[in-house]
């Protein structure tokens, strides 16, 4: 029986390319491409960080990724713009059903796993419309561990206390829900882009276009 569902949060609940806004105003005429190469340098940055045994937390990859997407794109990052852009990303919009699937699993424990750090993912659920539906928050920041680690993964278990079969765990990002699979969790990807599966030897066990999905299940 499934007691916790627990959700990664960037790209899952949240989505991170609805900063764009913030860039475009920032950069005209360039604010998709930046947000763009903003979100696949920040990923890249992470699992290159956790290979060379080099952790920083989650918010110093996010900034650095933002001044390479920069360069990457001709434009001076200045000061004020970056301090700008980074708060932006504590203020990502939730994707459309996240509120109503939420609310319709108060029955279960509902939890955020992330590798965002403290001081990211904390505010951005506190601010957003899911605050209430949201019964824990955990960083991976707190093990100094990026998923998809087995470590991280580990560390979400034992804050919940749950035997693994009993999590369901929730993720668009193909990387996160393989490595939760592998560990043990009971997983559904979250398929938004429509993309074609892995070929990898793990699995999710189910795939959804949205956590509408999940209802069935439960």
């Amino acid at each position: 029986m499934i007691k916790a569902l627990v959700f990664d949060a960037y790209g899952t609940l949240f989505d991170v390319h609805s900063i764009k806004a913030a860039c475009e105003s920032v950069f005209p005429e360039k604010g998709e491409k930046i947000s763009t190469a903003w979100r696949e340098k920040q990923v890249k940055y992470f699992f290159q960080r956790q290979l060379m045994g080099r952790y920083r937390p989650f918010d110093e990859v996010t900034r650095d990724a933002l001044r390479y997407a920069c360069r990457t794109e001709g434009v001076e990052l200045e000061q004020e713009d970056e301090e700008r852009l980074m708060m932006a990303y504590l203020n990502l919009e939730l994707f459309e059903e996240v509120s109503d699937v939420l609310e319709k699993c108060s029955d279960k424990q509902r939890v955020v796993f992330s590798n965002g750090s403290e001081d990211m993912i904390v505010p951005l659920v506190e601010s957003s419309d899911i605050h209430d539906h949201i019964d824990k928050v955990i960083s991976a920041d707190e093990i100094k561990q990026y998923k998809p680690t087995p470590a991280a993964y580990a560390y979400a278990l034992d804050q919940l206390g749950l035997k693994r079969d009993e999590i369901l765990f929730m993720s668009s990002n193909t990387w996160d829900i393989m490595g939760a699979a592998s560990f043990g969790f009971q997983t559904a990807w979250i398929n938004r882009n429509r993309v074609e599966p892995e070929t990898l030897d793990v699995q999710p066990d189910q795939a959804y276009t949205d956590l509408y999905g999940i209802l069935e299940k439960l």
